[in-house]
């Protein structure tokens, strides 16, 4: 149960990793675009003040257009600049930039209305610029011009900044998503200590080792183990009762029998035969009502060592017999119930093996697991006579008496039988390998 709990805080945990590792790309593709676009933007701006700079400066003459030798904005100075500038009238280039001297560049010489700015990106023998264009109309000679001003940046300039600070970009990211991961695994390791404490006590319970919860736990689950103390209380307390009141009943039959078993009564073979008849039927239905009062959802009882004590028992109740005991029985085998159940359910199939075989009985544990059902299997096997196929149908159909088979399996498969629809298991009756019966208990076990 609580188990459970745990592993659905792990797996959220792990959706919670997910979608950051999907989330982080995003951030990081989304801030990269966004500072890509602010990056465009300063460009349009720079070149839209070097443009204002120019118009200062540019002398409209006769002959047509002057430019001062050095102009008040440095990067159309330098050679090596990024940055130039061109003066075109009528689409006739009039001046350019002493940084677009010795440059294969030419910019995208395009119609504008008068007044109108175009701010675009253009390619230029396979290179990238950005372009800011400006048009006016002016009267040299007293004839009207359209003067075109064109500021155009390398492309390169604003890859170099992308570059840089998307490397630091993904740096940060990785660092965050680390300390995000860091935070979120300590985080859940320390939501789950109670979950795991309260693990460890149920299994405790479930073991037989503890009566109840006593750990101190957040006040979220102190609900749950209010609820869980009284019921485990409730349940004990109910078990008590009942444990007593079968025994007054034991007591308050057995004594009319016994004297009943004296009398003259019992000189009558019929009258004898009815009286352990009903000793036998008392015997049975106080065992059976006794298995029904047990708290079978909170055991967990390893089966080796319990086969192991029954086959030591056998061995000296059968030692005339010689019987040969194989077990196939793992270590980290367990029976989800109570260790008196899986006393008497081994107990009796071990005893009626013991009473049908020649020389071999043969017991087998088999656990299988899938992703959402356990199953066990308790095999227990002989070399003796077998059940006729009548028998069977009779021994495994529900609600006949299987107290009507003799030859060794007797009273006790009674037992057996009821026991194993108590723990919803199925038992099923077949030949063996050696030559017998074969005695089949299964189990299955939904996960949590």
């Amino acid at each position: 149960m609580v188990t459970g709990e745990i592993s659905l805080k792990i797996r959220q945990g792990f959706i919670l990793i997910f979608l950051l590792v999907v989330a982080l790309p995003i951030l990081f593709f989304s801030i990269g675009k966004a500072y890509y676009s602010s990056l465009v933007e300063a460009t349009e701006s720079t070149l839209e003040a070097h443009l204002y700079s120019i118009l200062a400066e540019v002398d409209f003459q006769e002959d047509g257009i002057g430019m001062p030798a050095v102009l008040l904005t440095p990067e159309l100075n330098r050679l090596n600049s990024d940055t130039f500038a061109f003066i075109y009238l009528n689409e006739d280039k009039q001046w350019q930039s002493e940084s677009a001297i010795n440059r294969e560049i030419l910019p995208n010489i395009m119609p504008l209305h008068a007044g109108e700015t175009q701010f675009q990106k253009i390619t230029y023998r396979n290179k990238a610029y950005w372009q800011l264009s400006f048009s006016v109309i002016s009267e040299i000679n007293d004839s009207t011009h359209n003067v075109a001003f064109y500021l155009l940046k390398d492309d390169i300039a604003l890859r170099e900044m992308m570059l840089g600070f998307r490397h630091t970009l993904r740096n940060w990211l990785i660092i965050m998503a680390f300390a995000i991961t860091v935070l979120l695994i300590i985080g859940f390791i320390w939501s789950a200590r109670p979950l795991q404490r309260l693990d460890k006590e149920i299994i405790a319970i479930e073991s037989g080792n503890s009566d109840e919860i006593k750990g101190i736990y957040p006040i979220e689950l102190k609900k749950i183990i209010q609820d869980l103390n009284l019921l485990l209380d409730s349940q004990q307390r109910q078990k008590d009762r009942y444990r007593a009141s079968l025994s007054d009943l034991a007591h308050a039959l057995k004594t009319p029998l016994a004297v009943l078993k004296s009398s003259p009564l019992a000189t009558d073979a019929d009258a004898n035969e009815q009286l352990d008849r009903i000793n036998v039927m008392i015997e049975h239905q106080l065992k059976r009502a006794a298995t029904g009062g047990t708290d079978t959802w909170k055991k967990h009882t390893p089966i080796k060592p319990v086969a192991d004590s029954i086959i030591n028992a056998m061995k000296k109740v059968y030692r005339d017999k010689g019987i040969h005991f194989i077990a196939n029985i793992p270590n980290k085998s367990y029976f989800l119930g109570d260790k008196t159940d899986l006393m008497e359910l081994i107990g009796n199939l071990i005893d009626n093996a013991c009473k049908a075989c020649e020389a071999i009985v043969q017991i087998e544990v088999i656990e299988k697991q899938s992703s959402s059902v356990q199953s066990l299997s308790i095999r227990i096997s002989d070399d003796g006579p077998g059940v006729p196929e009548e028998s069977i149908k009779v021994l495994t159909q529900r609600g006949a008496r299987l107290d009507t088979y003799e030859k060794g399996h007797g009273v006790g498969m009674a037992i057996v039988n009821d026991l194993v629809k108590s723990y919803q298991g199925e038992l099923k009756i077949s030949d063996s390998d050696l030559g017998g019966a074969l005695f089949n208990v299964e189990f299955n076990y939904k996960q949590n």
